[in-house]
């Protein structure tokens, strides 16, 4: 037997994105709520309990 090479051939790949790598490896989550809204919902638990104490009369 005769020793044959075959001729490989590999499809070209295209480049990848590098901000996409850095992005996946951040592991960025969920921000938090910031000051404004944390007071908006302060103000409402507040009226609620308020409502709560002094129901309106019909």
């Amino acid at each position: 037997m005769k020793n044959r090479q075959t001729a490989l051939t590999l499809r070209r790949i295209q480049p990848r994105n590098p901000f996409v790598a850095a992005a996946r490896f951040r592991q960025a989550g969920m921000h938090g709520k910031n000051g404004h809204a944390l007071r908006q919902q302060g103000r409402r638990a507040l009226q609620r309990e308020v409502e709560d104490l002094h129901p309106p009369h019909s």
